[in-house]
């Protein structure tokens, strides 16, 4: 049977089988939102209690299960409880595929479920992750709950569009023009090759690929002018952030612009920051570079 029809990337043994052999235990469940329901995960350690919380949001396109939960698997087997949603508009949430005309109700919307197991785990240091769009989604999080987690972590975070991924300044005017005439789900193609861009292991690009559930069509138009709202919004907001914070990114990321990055650790007001620059990586710093030599370190750390 080819990958393409496989609900996992690692074939044909069944989930509880494969999730044992990674010393984890992994359960699915439907989550009511205000916003709509939401598609939830979670991945604990098998024998022991986690020592903490990570809730992961992964980014465009993606969604919670395929090769996203290399992370958090990986998380599990460091001893926390690790715990991600499809995003609204992805895989199996609410919303059609890949339209998301409001990114902080789609924030919000994940930042419910993620309090809702923040409360059923009191006492545990709690923590976001949030990998390319996922980590403006994490960023809104914070936003809308600044005092409510431990830390957070961003993956390759789209705080700017990087410069494959410009569209020019007309095309947005019409998308402005358009968007209130009904117009706003259509699908317009604007990028250039983003695989090529996005993952430098071309096997690795093959496998993601794979992933059933991958939102692969154009973006749509009121998406698209989302993401410039939004990552003008954040732009304007950086100084603002305030909870301690370790950011990764490749530095040949033409995706998100690894200088945001470096901007954001500058202007933070957050005592305890960090930022993570990698020489030659792209943009998919966990699942998309060449023999582990970023993501296994990473991880490890």
């Amino acid at each position: 049977m080819e990958a393409e029809k496989l609900p996992n990337f690692w074939g044909e043994i069944p989930e509880e089988e494969y999730y044992e052999s990674q010393g984890v235990k992994n359960k699915k469940e439907l989550f009511e939102t205000p916003q709509g329901t939401l598609f939830t995960q979670s991945w604990l350690p098998l024998d022991k209690k986690p020592k903490g919380l990570v809730c992961l949001t992964h980014g465009y396109g993606s969604d919670s299960g395929w090769t996203f939960q290399l992370t958090t698997i990986a998380v599990a087997q460091m001893g926390y409880a690790a715990y991600a949603a499809d995003m609204p508009a992805h895989g199996r949430s609410y919303g059609l595929p890949g339209y998301i005309p409001d990114f902080d109700s789609a924030a919000a919307s994940l930042l419910h479920f993620y309090k809702s197991v923040r409360d059923r785990n009191p006492g545990l240091p709690h923590f976001l992750f949030g990998e390319s769009m996922g980590g403006a989604m994490t960023l809104l999080m914070h936003f809308q709950d600044p005092k409510g987690w431990d830390g957070i972590i961003l993956s390759a975070p789209l705080i700017s569009i990087g410069s494959s991924m410009v569209v020019p300044w007309h095309t947005l005017m019409g998308f402005k023009i358009i968007s209130p005439l009904g117009l706003g789900k259509w699908q317009i193609s604007t990028s250039r090759n983003l695989v090529t861009n996005a993952f430098r292991d071309p096997v690795k690009a093959k496998l993601i690929l794979k992933n059933p559930r991958l939102y692969a069509a154009p973006t749509r138009v009121k998406t698209r002018l989302e993401i410039e709202r939004v990552v003008a919004w954040l732009n304007q907001n950086l100084k603002n952030v305030s909870v301690p914070f370790l950011v990764l990114h490749g530095k040949d990321d033409t995706l998100t612009d690894p200088l945001a990055s470096k901007r954001l650790y500058e202007v933070a007001v957050s005592r305890d920051k960090t930022l993570r620059l990698y020489e030659g990586a792209y943009h998919s710093l966990l699942q998309g570079e060449l023999e582990e030599t970023v993501a296994q370190p990473i991880l490890n750390s």
